[in-house]
């Protein structure tokens, strides 16, 4: 039988599977199949916490606005406060009011004025 040469189709793949593993290290940087079932790893990862980075980023601002509310006497709790919101139909994100409550207080005051005033105009026609 004669002898098979290997081109440079098999180097190249594997080259640019430790150009990926660059980073790793020990064995993971070295071994090309290690390198192959951590790059597999590694991006399982990177696809599973794209996701989580979502609901962390949430909870952060959920956790931003209650503090902020709790803390000036504006509302009771985050609940209440967003519950009213919906009510309104004042359609702001978590993300736009955290970035309020930290930034200026006072925006979020008037923001609280204006579901009082609402609350206030119901109250009168039930009477």
């Amino acid at each position: 039988m004669t002898r098979v040469r290997r081109g440079y189709i098999a180097r190249k793949r594997r080259n640019k599977i430790r150009l990926f593993g660059s980073t790793f290290r020990g064995a993971h940087s070295r071994l090309t199949r290690i390198i192959a079932q951590q790059k597999i790893r590694a991006l399982v990862s990177a696809h599973r916490d794209r996701d989580r980075k979502k609901r962390d980023f949430r909870r952060l601002w959920i956790t931003r606005i209650n503090a902020v509310i709790r803390e000036d006497g504006i509302y009771y709790n985050y609940s209440q406060f967003i519950h009213d919101l919906h009510k309104r139909q004042l359609l702001l994100n978590r993300k736009i009011l955290a970035q309020i409550a930290g930034l200026s207080r006072t925006c979020l005051y008037m923001i609280y004025k204006e579901l009082i005033k609402e609350d206030w105009k119901d109250f009168h026609k039930m009477i």
